[in-house]
């Protein structure tokens, strides 16, 4: 797979490539670190960085216009509403019950945990179905980017050591 990625990415620059790798909902950081420095060779300092910062725009934009953009999709019926309140439904039972109980600390925890459905973008959409105050998510979810990161990173160098 990320031989596919680094062929569609080819023509930007790896700093560039990693940064809106890291914006994507299903890659994020998890797979935006990996392809920098095993696919273009980043130093580790620079495919962290550009992947924390791409993960992070999203989370931005979730958290100061989810509210908005719901409102929105609510008055209005179809395949997407229906679409939208299943997916935070989703988001809302993830985070439900041992996260929720913990809040802000659970936010960060349940984000830092590198599995699929539990990075920065569920994370942020937890935060709003929640109503957590922005700056606080906000921090949160860096924090757990920031401990899923170090995760990915440890597993990267590990498996690029070895291979």
């Amino acid at each position: 797979m990320s031989s596919y990625i680094i062929s569609f990415f080819s023509s930007f620059p790896p700093e560039l490539a990693t940064f809106l790798i890291g914006m994507t909902p299903v890659g994020e950081i998890r797979l935006a670190l990996p392809v920098a420095i095993l696919g273009y060779k980043l130093p580790i300092w620079e495919a962290f960085f550009w992947g924390v910062m791409g993960n992070m725009v999203p989370v931005t934009i979730i958290l100061s216009f989810a509210k908005y953009f719901h409102l929105w999709i609510h008055k209005r019926s179809g395949w997407f509403a229906s679409a939208w309140v299943k997916y935070l439904d989703r988001a809302q039972h993830k985070f439900a019950g041992d996260y929720q109980k913990y809040g802000l600390i659970g936010l960060m925890i349940f984000v830092g945990i590198p599995l699929p459905m539990t990075g920065a973008w569920t994370g942020a959409l937890a935060a709003f179905v929640f109503a957590l105050p922005f700056g606080k998510s906000w921090f949160s979810i860096l924090a757990g980017v920031i401990i899923s990161g170090m995760a990915t990173l440890l597993i990267t160098v590990g498996a690029g050591r070895i291979f």
